[in-house]
């Protein structure tokens, strides 16, 4: 297999690409995202295919590119990172007792001379179940710092897990990056 570059600076989707056995180097995207989709699954695949995109076009060698996005939807509404306190306490409320969507959206890359010679992009869409939580759950949980910098306010991997009561779907997609999927689409790379 090509080396493999992922165009992400998440420490989460480093770790699971560790995690998963894979060597690779970490180059970030720096692009600016723009949306023109509406729907979650769309909307990720779209910004994944931008920061591959932008990754790739740095590229001389011979390469595999990864890039990726995940967001948080609750009744078709994108739950993006919180501005700020009360916009995390507004989103943590609106998922308390309630289940929500989890999607992440993967584009692959193949450098080959200098140019994209192959591409697979795909999304991945994660149930997330979470418990009624009482107003003082929600401050606590928000007091603690561990909201910011993430879609819908909550990391499952860490406090916020006791909270959430299950999920249908792969719990990686959840976290950041969907790792059974990409590790079985980077056959096609083989």
């Amino acid at each position: 297999m090509k080396p493999i570059i992922l165009a992400s600076a998440s420490p989460r989707r480093r770790e699971l690409l560790a995690l998963a056995g894979y060597e690779f180097q970490v180059q970030a995207s720096d692009v600016e995202e723009t949306v023109t989709k509406t729907l979650p699954s769309e909307i990720v695949q779209e910004l994944s295919q931008q920061k591959a995109a932008a990754v790739a076009a740095l590229q001389s060698k011979d390469c595999l590119v990864i890039g990726s996005d995940t967001l948080v939807a609750f009744e078709n509404e994108v739950m993006g990172k919180p501005t700020d306190r009360e916009d995390a306490i507004h989103m943590i409320t609106k998922l308390s007792g309630n289940t929500h969507q989890v999607y992440s959206g993967v584009t692959i890359l193949e450098i080959s001379n200098g140019t994209i010679s192959r591409s697979r992009t795909f999304a991945e869409c994660t149930n997330v179940h979470v418990v009624p939580m009482e107003p003082d759950e929600i401050a606590s949980y928000v007091d603690c710092g561990e909201c910011k910098d993430k879609a819908g306010a909550y990391g499952i991997q860490g406090k916020f897990g006791v909270y959430i009561s299950g999920i249908d779907g792969d719990y990686y997609n959840v976290v950041g990056l969907p790792i059974s999927r990409l590790h079985k689409e980077l056959k096609f790379f083989l």
